[in-house]
């Protein structure tokens, strides 16, 4: 397939890649190309693809809402979808307020223009925001400041706002180091929190996109300790540990976290259709209700609330409670595979957690733009399955779907790409 002469692509250099592959149809765990070839989707199309492409359950509750309402103004209406998704989720977050936006960075700005603008409405000026190195919250500018300088960001750094950075002390099967480096982490958030913080914000259990790098739940509830004891808000960005990936239904849950704001998206709707929220504290809430105009949220988004996008998050969530053992025992499917690969020895670090498996191939430098993992990916395209490492960090995120010789399929053509190298 050739470039489309009016098509820009996300995150693609068009003078150093191949053109795009051509998908027909997908199903499952597999996409069909226009050439009739078949590819395992390893990673869930960007970590979306929560159930599987085309579930039916899901299909057929859109198509049942369409035919009622396909969308409203949310600003002067509502409808039942919303608020049985917000009743929903306010029950399994432990969060009692629900903001719609339409993608993850928007629900990540959200929790910061919330956060924020509530130390205002209550007549403070705490300023501070604290964030983790490696991080990554979204390509809007606020969520872009949050996240680490990189890459993606360098364009546009005289832009960003400033924001104290705390190391991300992550972890990977035989490190023997963890403990110290998470007790210097702690004493460095102790550091930044003596300024007086708005809010600290965090990943929990899995930092996504800059390398799948994952930290021990204790460290998690140690950071919390001291976000309380200084007053500040804590943010849960949960945009790709949401809904079964890390083995419970949020990554907070097995952390043992209870943040102030928690942004969804990614698999909130299985897949189907764009939609983010943001989980909020009644206390936060209240903060905004007041006879003062300028105390108001001001912010909203066209497609708030969308019914079709609702209806889909609802059906998304009855195949997750229905199933809980889909992902809850993913881990224990990974594993055995993990074991074998890790006697290679050019495969280094390697982590799980839940539905995420990575490690790191020892091939120069730990960087997104290290070509070996390009190298890999058309090893793996040949063998029909589709994986998109980064740089040399190699990952599996798949569909709950899969098959057991689905996913031994993949880890065959890891291996067999390991060893091509």
């Amino acid at each position: 397939m050739s470039w489309h002469p009016h098509l820009w692509h996300p995150t693609t250099q068009v003078a150093s890649s191949p053109a795009p592959l051509a998908v027909k149809r997908a199903q499952g765990c597999l996409l069909e190309l226009s050439d009739g070839r078949q590819l395992i989707d390893a990673i869930s199309s960007w970590w979306v693809t929560l159930h599987g492409h085309a579930e039916p359950a899901i299909a057929a509750a859109i198509a049942r809402q369409a035919q009622e309402l396909e969308q409203v103004i949310f600003a002067n209406f509502s409808h039942a979808p919303a608020e049985q998704l917000a009743t929903r989720l306010a029950a399994l977050t432990g969060l009692e307020r629900l903001f719609f936006s339409d993608n993850g960075s928007t629900a990540v700005e959200v929790a910061l223009k919330i956060a924020w603008q509530w130390w205002r409405n209550q007549g403070s000026d705490r300023r501070r925001l604290i964030a983790f190195e490696g991080a990554y919250h979204g390509d809007t500018f606020g969520a872009m400041a949050l996240g680490d300088r990189s890459i993606f960001t360098a364009p546009y750094d005289e832009l960003l706002f400033d924001v104290a950075r705390i190391p991300w002390p992550h972890t990977h099967w035989g490190d023997s180091s963890v403990e110290t480096r998470e007790a210097q982490a702690l004493e460095r958030l102790e550091l930044a929190l003596a300024v007086p913080t708005a809010a600290v914000i965090l990943e929990p259990l899995v930092q996504g996109a800059s390398g799948m790098h994952m930290v021990r739940p204790t460290f998690l509830r140690a950071v919390q300790e001291r976000v309380r004891a200084h007053g500040a808000l804590l943010i849960a960005d949960e945009v790709m540990t949401g809904f079964g990936r890390t083995g419970a239904l949020f990554a907070c849950h097995l952390a043992g976290l209870q943040p102030d704001l928690m942004a969804l998206s990614k698999g909130l709707t299985g897949g189907f259709l764009p939609m983010g929220v943001t989980m909020a504290t009644e206390r936060l809430y209240c903060g905004f209700i007041s006879e003062t105009p300028a105390q108001t949220f001001f912010h909203g988004h066209s497609f708030t609330a969308n019914p079709l996008g609702c209806a889909a998050a609802l059906a998304s969530l009855d195949l997750l409670q229905h199933n809980p053992e889909r992902y809850q025992q993913f881990e224990a499917r990974h594993t055995p595979h993990l074991e074998d690969l890790s006697q290679h020895p050019r495969v280094k670090r390697i982590r799980c957690q839940g539905t995420v498996a990575a490690f790191e191939l020892d091939a120069g430098s730990t960087s997104y733009l290290n070509p070996v993992g390009k190298q890999l990916q058309r090893h793996c395209l040949e063998l029909g399955v589709y994986i998109r490492p980064l740089g040399n960090v190699v990952y599996l995120l798949p569909p709950l779907s899969i098959s057991a010789d689905q996913l031994q399929q993949c880890y065959a053509a890891l291996k067999s790409g390991v060893n091509a190298l």
